[in-house]
């Protein structure tokens, strides 16, 4: 993972913002898409996987807008303008897609083919819809902004572990997931926080000199977006633990022995990536 940010970072090969890693983000939203309508079938949901899976792409390839555009110029074909309504109309696709799909296939009455289409518009929406945030904030803001999502998402997230194994005694969500307390939450917040500081303070000044913000953000700044950051994780792990327990399932699949699937994986991120791309845009940290 970190040979393959440094290679897009340094643009190696065709010198272009996001090559290296728009590829990883596409595989992992088909795998992340696939995970989750089975998810959904575990419960006797039938979603029309095609339509996911078509709508889930076409969301995030619209995050990956100023990657084509680059893509088009570099092989001689005709850009486009600027237009930032690609994820609207990639999500209006997805809509009718499900629709076109559940109507193509409809034979009865009460074959729930309006749920179907529901759930399909759910999972594009959760899986694309989100992650295509990861893809607009390495496009738009950089490598170094994009490593700060994963970096302070996983430290909360170890830091929340280890903590409440340690001291854990009060239970956070028995239900949705028994093994997390509020003494683990507690130990994760303080980790994202410090690891949202170290991104700041030592990883951009020695490998990123020159990604923005240039001028490094108030330490209060950089705090307030390490707990932004560690919470909105916290809650993407929650709400996959949500899916996971109402559709009766431990994993979302067995892709990663000891870890799950990917969604189990990527779930803190998907819900992190707005939220980070959000204090990137509004100018919070510089």
């Amino acid at each position: 993972m970190v040979a393959l940010v440094t290679l897009d970072h340094l643009r190696l090969g065709v010198g272009i913002d996001g090559v290296w890693l728009a590829p990883v983000l596409i595989v992992v939203t088909i795998l992340a898409a696939e995970e989750t309508i089975s998810l959904l079938r575990n419960q006797k949901h039938d979603p029309l996987a095609w339509t996911v899976y078509a709508g889930s792409l076409l969301l995030v390839l619209s995050g990956c807008d100023l990657l084509i555009k680059q893509l088009l110029v570099r092989f001689g074909y005709p850009s486009y303008p600027p237009w930032e309504g690609w994820p609207a109309l990639a999500l209006a696709a997805g809509v009718i897609l499900a629709f076109g799909g559940e109507m193509a296939r409809f034979k009865k009455a009460g074959e729930s083919s309006i749920v179907n289409a529901a759930l399909a518009i759910f999972a594009m929406a959760y899986v694309g819809g989100l992650m295509l945030f990861l893809a607009w904030q390495r496009l738009h803001h950089g490598t170094f902004a994009f490593l700060t999502i994963p970096i302070i998402v996983k430290c909360g997230d170890t830091g929340a572990y280890f903590t409440g194994r340690f001291t854990g005694r009060h239970k956070m969500t028995p239900l949705l997931s028994p093994g997390k307390t509020w003494e683990g939450a507690v130990g994760g917040v303080v980790a994202g926080c410090l690891a949202s500081w170290f991104c700041f303070a030592v990883l951009q000044p020695k490998y990123f000199p020159d990604a923005t913000p240039t001028v490094h953000p108030p330490l209060v700044a950089v705090l307030i977006y390490g707990l932004a950051m560690t919470l909105a994780g916290m809650h993407g792990d929650l709400a996959e633990s949500l899916l996971k327990r109402d559709m009766q399932r431990k994993d979302s699949s067995t892709w990663l022995p000891g870890l799950g699937g990917v969604l189990d994986v990527v779930d803190s991120m998907l819900m992190a990536a707005p939220v980070a791309y959000l204090f990137w845009n509004t100018g919070w940290l510089g």
